[in-house]
């Protein structure tokens, strides 16, 4: 008892200070971690630029595209250039044996070939492009002739007529010039005897046109380039064409790829004109339609006959050495004649004069090779 045994000091204390030291620690920690991360979460991102819809500094385009700009034609021909503003001018000639050669032909836009009275045939020169100097010999009106020409809107010029006939031209529309009247610029030439005497002058007619009478409207539909007509792409090769018109009217086509023309004959003599060239064709069109007689009688009672035109028929069109057959339409007197392909598209002409054979239905042929 009176001996005391000295030991080591316990450090509860201290273990426990340590212990308890800890979590205060860990506390401080998590105070300054909370602190900071408090801190962080404080922290205000920098703002975004604002966002705004600006309209467009140039304004859309409203307007439908401008549509491609077309080269002028003639309209009768279907050629580049210019048209004048004057009007279409048709000339009644004739073509019997007597009347041969004849005078500006070979400068016509477009030539119809019709059979009158005794079998004849006779021609319906119509001019717009060139100006000839001097055209005939001219001869007087038939019942077709209005028919086939008011469309262009334009004048007719003839000899003469019986009064029946010249009724149904002053229906028609056309600024008549008529020899018989006494109009301007027709007169008889030496050397050939009556009534095949009868010229005239194409730009004194031009002259007197009244006011309003403009260039005509397109008559057929024209390709643009020559490879692009009918024919062309959907005909077939031929060489010569062979009409029977008539019992005296017998005219023949001849390809002829140096001159790149059709060459005309009467029977198998050469066409020609007064000029001594012989008469040629870009487009041969035979238009097949029915050919009755009229009412109106010629010499000797020999009925005068006509063509209907208004409705449609076959027809073939020569261009470039191939034939294709196509079919024509025409609505009304005042409307043009258009040629049309079995698919109800339009058949196209070459750019060039156009001879328009009328092929009488039921007695008149064509014949190709």
């Amino acid at each position: 008892m009176g001996r005391t045994t000295a030991t080591a000091p316990v450090r509860r204390g201290t273990r426990a200070r340590g212990r308890a030291a800890r979590p205060r620690a860990a506390a401080l920690l998590t105070v300054a971690l909370s602190l900071t991360v408090a801190a962080c979460g404080t922290q205000t991102a920098a703002p975004a630029p604002p966002t705004e819809t600006l309209a467009p500094s140039i304004a859309p385009a409203k307007a439908p595209a401008p549509a491609p700009e077309v080269p002028p034609t003639w309209p009768l021909t279907g050629v580049a250039g210019e048209p004048d503003p004057r009007p279409a001018l048709a000339v009644k000639i004739e073509n019997t044996a007597v009347a041969r050669p004849q005078s500006g032909l070979e400068q016509a836009d477009v030539v119809w070939e019709t059979v009158v009275e005794f079998e004849v045939s006779r021609l319906i020169a119509v001019y717009h492009s060139q100006v000839p100097d001097e055209v005939g010999p001219i001869r007087s009106v038939r019942p077709m002739d209005p028919t086939v020409l008011a469309p262009t809107h334009g004048l007719l010029v003839y000899s003469g007529g019986q009064p029946g006939i010249l009724d149904l031209v002053a229906r028609s529309g056309l600024q008549e010039v008529s020899h018989d009247a006494g109009a301007p610029g027709l007169y008889r030439i030496g050397g050939r005897s009556a009534p095949h005497n009868v010229y005239g002058s194409p730009a004194t007619w031009w002259g007197i046109a009244e006011a309003g009478r403009t260039a005509p409207a397109e008559q057929f539909a024209f390709a643009r380039r020559p490879e692009q007509a009918a024919a062309v792409v959907a005909g077939t090769p031929a060489s010569r064409l062979a009409f029977r018109l008539s019992g005296q009217s017998n005219p023949s086509w001849t390809w002829d790829e140096g001159r790149g023309a059709w060459l005309r004959y009467e029977g198998s003599s050469p066409a020609t004109a007064a000029t001594g060239a012989q008469l040629s064709a870009v487009n041969v069109v035979a238009v097949t339609a029915p050919h009755p007689n009229t009412q109106f009688g010629a010499q000797g009672g020999a009925p005068v006959p006509t063509y209907e035109l208004v409705g449609e028929g076959d027809a073939v069109v020569a261009t470039a050495g191939r034939t294709v057959a196509v079919r024509w339409r025409k609505d009304a007197e005042d409307q043009p004649l258009r040629l049309f392909h079995a698919d109800g598209s339009e058949a196209r002409l070459a750019p060039g004069n156009t001879w328009v054979e009328l092929v009488p239905g039921g007695s008149g042929s064509l014949t190709v090779s």
